[in-house]
């Protein structure tokens, strides 16, 4: 299978295939966009779908033009939100941003790929500028959006600002006469935007291509950090690992194909065959992809050491000051919780485990008379030392 046949093969919708067929039939080096807002900068799977189909549009020849959303992010991306997001500083939003784009060459050519950030357009236009744009679409058709829609009908604060953010990212398709832009379903609305103007400004408007959402590690929700259902390319290996174990065996296929380029007749036979098995094959292949097949051996044999109930070697340690320690402040103290609220939680889950043995109490205190080993679920295992 090409690499055309194969994002489109990947593709929930494509406006329109006949005219993306003509575009790529031209011969034309075509301009591909991909817009990112760069609030949450740490990349996981999900986020790879679209990237990947980027990389098979730079095999073809294109030019893909990764588009960095600082000023829009200032704003927030509403799609899917039930309130407004608050606004972040252009100096946060440009940090994030190279965060990002360090992580994305993970899978795009760093010297094949365009980096611009919107602030270069958007942050030109006057009052006179903003006025002309927002002129170009109906209340009406923006409120046909679902979140604006539900919002405004359930009395919802829904904010001036937040009506202008489909025009801005739509804009970006003007301001670099994109030919074809990708995105997942949830941008799908925002992205008919930016092909709809391209008209108003006299340009051929763009194909727009929308990819699915990766279903998260809880088998319900799409893949998102704030969920903890992720997988992130930047994790380390034995960590990826162990969350690819964890995949629900009903959507496994779904990763296989949306994050891999694996032949899925095989994959099909293979998760008829042994689904353990495919579950450790998908493990071995995403680290392959990431952190190099070197890295694969190590994330296996400590996979295979904690499921037997061992201690694995080399783990982060961290030294207090305190010779008495609440559990729970402990567990702030290690990085395995964010909140003492959170900390009770994984006690009363039963998750923790100090030198082998499960806390249930979590008014426990711990004595610090010699180095002791606390653990969180299988695999976050800290030896703490004063």
């Amino acid at each position: 299978m090409d690499n055309l046949e194969l994002i489109k093969r990947r593709a929930v919708q494509i406006f329109s295939e006949e005219d993306l067929d003509k575009k790529i039939k031209s011969g034309k080096k075509l301009t591909i966009k991909l817009g990112a807002d760069p609030s949450r900068p740490d990349l996981h799977l999900g986020h790879t779908v679209v990237l990947r189909a980027l990389k098979k549009f730079q095999e073809l020849g294109h030019e893909v033009v990764f588009v960095i959303g600082d000023y829009t992010a200032m704003i927030g991306d509403p799609s899917g939100k039930s309130k407004t997001r608050p606004a972040l500083t252009y100096e946060e939003t440009r940090k994030s941003g190279e965060t990002y784009f360090k992580q994305v060459t993970k899978i795009l050519d760093k010297d094949k790929t365009k980096v611009k950030y919107n602030s270069e357009w958007l942050s030109k236009m006057n009052f006179g500028d903003v006025i002309s744009l927002a002129s170009k679409y109906t209340v009406a058709r923006i409120l046909e959006r679902d979140d604006f829609k539900n919002r405004y009908e359930n009395n919802l604060p829904l904010s001036m600002h937040e009506l202008l953010y489909p025009l801005m990212q739509g804009y970006d398709s003007v301001a670099l006469n994109a030919d074809i832009e990708i995105g997942g379903t949830d941008q799908t609305f925002n992205l008919l935007v930016g092909r709809e103007l391209q008209r108003d400004y006299n340009q051929e408007p763009q194909i727009v291509m929308t990819f699915p959402l990766l279903v998260g590690l809880d088998g319900k929700e799409k893949m998102s950090k704030s969920l903890d259902n992720y997988i992130g390319i930047d994790e380390a290996p034995e960590v990826m690992y162990e969350k690819a174990m964890k995949i629900p065996d009903n959507i496994l296929y779904d990763y296989f194909n949306l994050t891999t380029d694996m032949d899925l007749k095989d994959v099909k036979e293979l998760m008829e065959k042994d689904i353990v098995e495919a579950h450790k094959v998908y493990a071995r292949e995403i680290i392959k992809l990431y952190h190099g097949e070197e890295a694969i051996k190590g994330a296996e044999e400590r996979y295979k050491s904690v499921a037997k109930g061992a201690i694995p070697e080399n783990i982060k340690e961290v030294k207090i000051e305190e010779k008495e320690i609440a559990i729970t402040e402990l567990l702030l103290k290690v990085g395995f919780a964010g909140s003492k609220g959170e900390a009770k939680r994984m006690i009363q889950g039963k998750g923790v485990k100090l030198d082998g043995k499960v806390v249930e109490d979590i008014t426990l205190i711990v004595k610090m008379t010699e180095p002791s080993i606390i653990q969180f679920g299988k695999n976050k295992f800290v030896k703490i030392s004063l």
